[in-house]
């Protein structure tokens, strides 16, 4: 199954032109990782749209925030240099946040992310570590069971944002059926 720009846009209607760029970039990432299917793609379509806010945000925008100042020492994130809160913030479409997962994703899609974070704000890098994300944390798994709520826990933390994801998860059901 691959989704269309035309189905993106039906799912996620504020992506507007980006649909375009990151219906490809999607599909390939989607098929390296096996999220395939109706129940995982939009389960994967409904979570990658909240988080980058459908499409619009690659990078988390940095205040920064109280809790964005946390990330300068947060060893669980790996972030032990001064200056690693703001350098290894969230970025790609499931927003990949910390120097250990920045390590990980990179040696995983073969990229330098220490070195150039930055590049999992393009579309193909930004696709492909949420897919990479999605993997390591099986989601696959879940979704195909239908565990919509426990996908967005391992996604967030939380559920933080549980009634937009939903809605775009219904809305993803619908699309592609």
């Amino acid at each position: 199954m691959t989704i269309t720009p035309q189905q993106l846009l039906q799912i996620l209607p504020n992506a507007g032109q980006v649909s375009g760029v990151f219906a490809p970039v999607l599909n390939t990432a989607m098929n390296r990782y096996q999220i395939v299917g109706a129940k995982r793609v939009a389960a994967f379509i409904a979570q990658i749209g909240h988080e980058s806010g459908q499409l619009k945000y690659v990078k988390e925008i940095w205040g920064p925030t109280t809790a964005q100042a946390r990330y300068e020492v947060r060893a669980d994130l790996g972030n032990t240099q001064p200056g690693d809160g703001s350098k290894f913030r969230g970025r790609g479409l499931i927003q990949i946040t910390g120097r250990a997962n920045y390590k990980d994703c990179g040696e995983a899609l073969g990229l330098d992310l220490l070195s150039k974070p930055e590049l999992l704000e393009l579309p193909q890098h930004a696709a492909m570590s949420a897919a990479w994300f999605w993997s390591m944390k099986d989601l696959n798994t879940l979704a195909d069971k239908g565990d919509f709520v426990k996908i967005t826990q391992r996604i967030n933390g939380g559920q933080n944002g549980a009634a937009d994801r939903q809605a775009l998860y219904a809305r993803a059901l619908k699309v592609l059926a």
